[in-house]
C-alpha cells in the first residue's frame, strides 16, 4: 500500500508505549519485532537482532474527495453523501479512537473497513497482513502450514497489542481474533464493530473464490458450497458468543429486511458502512449518556 504523506498517527494516551515503534508520514512501523514463537540460533539471546523481523506497513488513507462513491459501481451519489454525513456525526464521539472490525471470514471487513477509513480520515490496516509481514511469510495459509494455528494466534495477539497503543486506525481483524480474551482487552482500547453476515451468504462468497487462502476451510473434499457452509457453521457455533462482545453489531440480514431485499448480496458495501456508523453512533451516545448519568449521581 502507498503511504500518504502528512498523516500523523499518535500513540493512545491511555495505554503504555510499545518498544521500538516508529510512526511517521503515514507509515506505521513496528521495528525489529521478533515474531512470537520463532527462536534464534542455539546459544543466541532474545535480543539477537539478526533473527528479528521488521514489520513495516504503510497505511493508506483516503479523504472525502469523491473516492467513496467510486469504490463500488453500485454506490449512488446520495449514498456517498449520506455516508460522509454519518461519518461527520460520529467523528466527534470517537475522539480519535481506533475502530476494529470483527466477523467471520468473508464478511467484508476489509471492504467496509476501507470505506470507513476513507470517510473518517483514518488509516486502514489488515491485522492478517501485519502478521504475515512480521513473520516474513506471504500468507496466513502458509503460516498455518509451516508453523501452526497457535503460532499464528500468538503473533496475531502481539500485533493487536501494538495496534492498541495507536490512534485513528480502522483495523480489519482475522475471523478468529475474537477467540482469545486478551485480544478483546487490546481491541477494547478502541471501538469494535461486528459484521454479522448469514452463513449461507458467506458460504456462497467463499465457494465462488475458492478456499486456498482460508486455511481453516482448505483441504476438505466435497462440494465447495456445502463444505464451506458446514465448516462455517461449526466456527460460528464456537465464536458466536465471542463476536457478541463487540460494541456495535451490524446485521446484514436486518439491513436487507429494512430495504425490502431477500438476499444480503443486494446490499452495497457503502450501505453496510452507513449502518456501521449508525450503530457506532448509537453505542457512543448511549455510552456517553451512561457515563454522564453516573457522574451526575456521584455529584449528588
Amino acid at each position: 500500500m502507498e503511504a500518504i504523506s502528512g498523516l500523523s498517527l499518535r500513540p493512545c494516551p491511555w495505554t503504555g508505549p510499545v518498544a521500538d515503534r516508529r510512526i511517521s508520514d503515514g507509515s506505521v512501523s513496528f521495528s525489529r519485532v521478533r515474531p512470537v514463537g520463532m527462536r534464534g540460533p542455539k546459544g543466541s539471546s532474545g535480543s539477537n537482532r539478526s533473527r528479528r523481523v521488521e514489520m513495516k506497513i504503510s497505511c493508506c488513507q483516503s479523504r472525502n474527495n469523491g473516492a467513496v462513491g467510486r469504490q463500488n459501481p453500485r454506490t449512488s451519489k446520495d449514498e456517498a453523501l449520506l455516508l460522509q454525513s454519518k461519518a461527520n456525526e460520529v467523528a466527534p464521539y470517537l475522539n480519535d479512537r481506533c475502530v476494529y472490525l470483527v466477523g467471520m471470514m468473508g464478511s467484508g471487513k476489509t471492504t467496509v473497513g476501507t470505506i470507513l477509513a476513507g470517510v473518517l480520515a483514518y488509516s486502514f490496516l489488515d491485522s492478517d497482513k501485519l502478521v504475515e509481514q512480521s513473520v516474513g511469510v506471504s500468507s496466513v495459509a502458509e503460516i498455518f502450514k509451516e508453523h501452526s494455528e497457535a503460532f499464528f494466534r500468538d503473533n496475531e495477539s502481539k500485533v493487536l497489542e501494538n495496534l492498541s497503543t495507536m490512534r485513528r486506525l480502522v483495523v480489519a481483524t482475522g475471523g478468529g481474533a475474537v477467540i482469545r480474551p486478551i485480544n478483546w482487552r487490546y481491541m477494547k482500547q478502541g471501538l469494535t464493530i461486528w459484521l454479522d453476515v448469514p452463513l449461507e451468504a458467506l458460504a456462497r462468497r467463499i465457494a465462488a473464490v475458492g478456499t486456498a487462502s482460508r486455511p481453516l476451510l482448505h483441504g476438505e473434499s466435497g462440494d465447495p458450497y456445502t463444505k464451506a457452509f458446514m465448516r462455517l457453521s461449526a466456527l460460528a457455533e464456537q465464536r458466536g458468543t465471542a463476536y457478541a462482545n463487540a460494541d456495535a453489531k451490524v446485521s446484514l440480514e436486518n439491513i436487507a429486511a429494512k430495504q425490502g431485499h431477500t438476499d444480503v448480496s443486494a446490499l452495497t458495501p457503502t450501505t453496510i458502512a452507513i449502518e456501521s456508523l449508525e450503530q457506532v453512533k448509537s453505542f457512543l451516545i448511549e455510552n456517553s449518556t451512561v457515563k454522564n448519568s453516573t457522574f451526575n449521581l456521584k455529584g449528588l
